[in-house]
């Protein structure tokens, strides 16, 4: 389990990426939801925190592919892949983040450490 932050240091609509193997978003929506995914894109190496948070919805920056952070599922291409989704645990008002056993879909070309 990851210990990222205070929940009120990531305020409602705000995204933040954590250094993991693949490096982790965490948004925090503005009906005040938590959610945890791989950071990285599927269709592209670019960082979905740095991307359009609308509800439970996340655009990538790069080519708007889309993502439903409940789910992982591609709600808009180009991506076709989903992103893998982690567990989010809010523990003595901080965001903890149990990582996924599944395999990170990650875009041509990338890989993490010992999880390519």
């Amino acid at each position: 389990m990851i210990r990222v932050c205070p929940l009120s240091a990531l305020p409602p609509g705000e995204a933040l990426r954590v250094d993991a193997e693949p490096p982790i978003a965490v948004f925090h929506t503005d009906d005040g939801e938590v959610f945890a995914v791989d950071d990285t894109c599927t269709h592209q190496d670019a960082s979905l925190a740095d991307g359009w948070l609308e509800g439970c919805e996340i655009e990538c920056p790069l080519h708007a592919s889309k993502f439903d952070l409940r789910t992982g599922a591609v709600d808009a291409p180009p991506a076709k892949l989903p992103i893998r989704t982690h567990t989010v645990h809010i523990e003595d008002d901080h965001i903890c983040v149990e990582l996924s056993d599944a395999q990170p879909n990650l875009p041509p070309g990338v890989t993490f450490g010992s999880k390519s």
